[in-house]
C-alpha cells in the first residue's frame, strides 16, 4: 500500500474528482529511468464516459462474465460499467485515495490490495480485468509468469483475463528505440519500463511497468495455465486481448 507522500496518481485523481472533474490543468508527470519525462494524459482519462472508450476496449469487455476482479481499478470506470450490467465486481488498487474515489462513485466492493498481495482471501473469480494498459502491472517477464499462476489459482476453470497493452515495437521515436536497446543490454525486455509518477509534492516509488507486443504476451503466457484467445487491434500500437484458461 502506498504511503500518503507516495500516492502521486491517487492524489491527482482525488483532486480532479474534488474539483467536480472540471479542472483540466491537473496532470501527473511520468519519469523514466533514462531521464525521459512526459506529462500524463491526466486524471480525466480515468473518469471517461463509456461512449469515449477505445473501440477495442469495448469489444474485449463484452467477454466479461460472472464474478469480476478489476486489478488497478483506477476511478472504477470499468468496474462501475460492469456492476451496472448486474455483475459482481471487486475493484482493487494500491492507492487508498483511489479506493476512496471508487466507493464514493458507487462501487460496492473496493479494497486496497497491491497486485503482488492478491490472494484467495478475495474469493474466486470468473473474469479478471487489467484494462487501461494494466498488463503492465505484471512488471517483468518472470513477474508476469508468477502472478499469472497465482491468478489461475483464484479463478474458475473457464476464467478469462481481459487486458490491454501497447505493441512496444510500433514506434520510430529514436529516444524510445534507444531505451529498448538499453533494456536489452541490461537483460530486460525492450518494453520493461522503470517509472515513477510525480504530482505536486507527491512521488511514487520507482516501479517496473511492462509493455509488450502480442507475440511477447504469448511467450509470457506459455506454461502459466493461460492462453491468448483474441486480439482486438487499433490503428496504432494499442490493443486489447482476451486470455483464457
Amino acid at each position: 500500500m502506498l504511503q500518503e507522500n507516495q500516492d502521486a496518481m491517487g492524489r491527482a485523481m482525488y483532486d480532479y474528482s474534488s474539483s467536480g472533474m472540471k479542472n483540466p490543468r491537473i496532470h501527473e508527470i511520468v519519469e523514466r529511468d533514462d531521464g525521459y519525462i512526459e506529462t500524463d494524459a491526466g486524471p480525466a482519462a480515468y473518469f471517461m464516459e463509456y461512449r469515449r472508450w477505445p473501440a477495442e476496449e469495448k469489444r474485449a469487455l463484452r467477454y466479461a462474465r460472472g464474478r469480476v476482479l478489476d486489478i488497478g481499478c483506477g476511478a472504477g470506470r470499468h468496474s462501475l460499467y460492469l456492476q451496472g450490467k448486474g455483475l459482481e465486481v471487486v475493484g482493487i488498487d494500491n492507492s487508498p485515495l483511489i479506493i476512496d474515489i471508487c466507493k464514493k462513485r458507487g462501487l460496492k466492493h473496493a479494497e486496497v490490495v497491491p497486485i503482488k498481495q492478491i490472494s484467495s482471501k478475495l474469493g474466486v473469480f470468473d473474469t479478471v480485468l487489467m484494462l487501461g494498459n494494466n498488463f503492465g502491472l505484471f512488471g517483468s517477464f518472470q513477474g508476469a509468469k508468477r502472478l499469472l499462476k497465482k491468478l489461475s489459482r483464484i479463478t474458475s476453470k473457464n476464467a478469462r483475463i481481459i487486458t490491454t497493452s501497447n505493441d512496444v515495437y510500433k514506434t520510430d521515436n529514436p529516444v524510445h528505440l534507444k531505451y529498448h536497446e538499453m533494456n536489452r543490454k541490461r537483460g530486460r525486455m525492450a518494453g520493461q519500463l522503470r517509472l515513477r509518477v510525480r504530482y505536486q509534492q507527491y512521488t511514487n516509488p520507482w516501479f517496473d511497468y511492462l509493455i509488450v507486443s502480442p507475440e511477447e504476451m504469448e511467450d509470457i503466457l506459455d506454461d502459466t495455465g493461460w492462453r491468448l484467445s483474441r486480439i482486438f487491434d487499433s490503428a496504432g500500437a494499442y490493443y486489447a486481448a482476451v486470455i483464457e484458461k
